[in-house]
């Protein structure tokens, strides 16, 4: 049996550290995204689609590929849960750590088993503490950010349609809406998808990390 593998033929993570997402071919074209390991953090306000979208993008690849949506794994605390609408304080920022360490162990745990990932998180361009550092971190340094942000009435709507915790108030949508535009001009890639429908935003989706993979952006 090869070092490093179990019975069950899954590879086991190293100790302490990222597993490093394997390089892409340079200058790779949009058709080729498809059949390369690729690990993807999709960041967006609530409402903009970002979990439809990430979960249509797995599914649809023709490679092995998991979406794991950091809200979800939040959602696993079901007695004591911090729900950051009744205020953001240490609790609910524990969790959130909690939730993005998990998130973060079980994309390196895909990876190591050649399979891609794409994580979906409302990550804030002035909130360093949770941040991009956090999930670079987590993950390992090959990981591919990409925004997705749609207008702001689009979100608002969007918004509308959901419901339980997930749905914000309009007020919540419009503050969110607001810092989310703090990542124009960071030189991470920004795909407004207000046109779009979730088959086309993917597709977009593709294309914008075939021209990552090219020229990787500096964060």
């Amino acid at each position: 049996m090869p070092p490093g593998r179990e019975i069950t033929g899954h590879v086991q993570l190293p100790p302490g550290g990222p597993v490093p997402v394997p390089a892409p071919p340079h200058a790779a074209a949009p058709t080729d995204t498809g059949t390369t390991t690729l690990a993807v953090l999709l960041i967006g306000p609530a409402g903009a689609g970002k979990t439809t979208v990430a979960r249509h993008w797995a599914r649809h690849r023709r490679v092995p590929t998991a979406h794991i949506s950091l809200d979800d794994v939040r959602e696993w605390v079901c007695s004591g849960f911090a729900d950051p609408q009744s205020g953001w304080n240490d609790q609910s920022e524990a969790q959130y750590r909690l939730a993005r360490r998990t998130c973060g162990f079980a994309a390196r745990n895909f990876l190591a088993n050649g399979i891609s990932c794409i994580v979906d998180d409302a990550v804030f361009p002035d909130r360093p503490v949770v941040g991009l550092g956090g999930w670079k971190r987590h993950v390992g340094p090959g990981l591919l950010p990409v925004v997705i942000l749609p207008g702001l009435e689009i979100v608002l709507e969007r918004n509308a349609q959901r419901s339980g915790n997930r749905r914000l108030s309009d007020e919540e949508v419009a503050r969110i809406h607001g810092r989310m535009a703090g990542w124009y001009g960071s030189g991470l890639p920004i795909i407004d998808n207000s046109q779009y429908d979730v088959p086309t935003t993917a597709r977009v989706l593709d294309e914008v990390l075939a021209r990552s993979i090219a020229s990787p952006p500096a964060w």
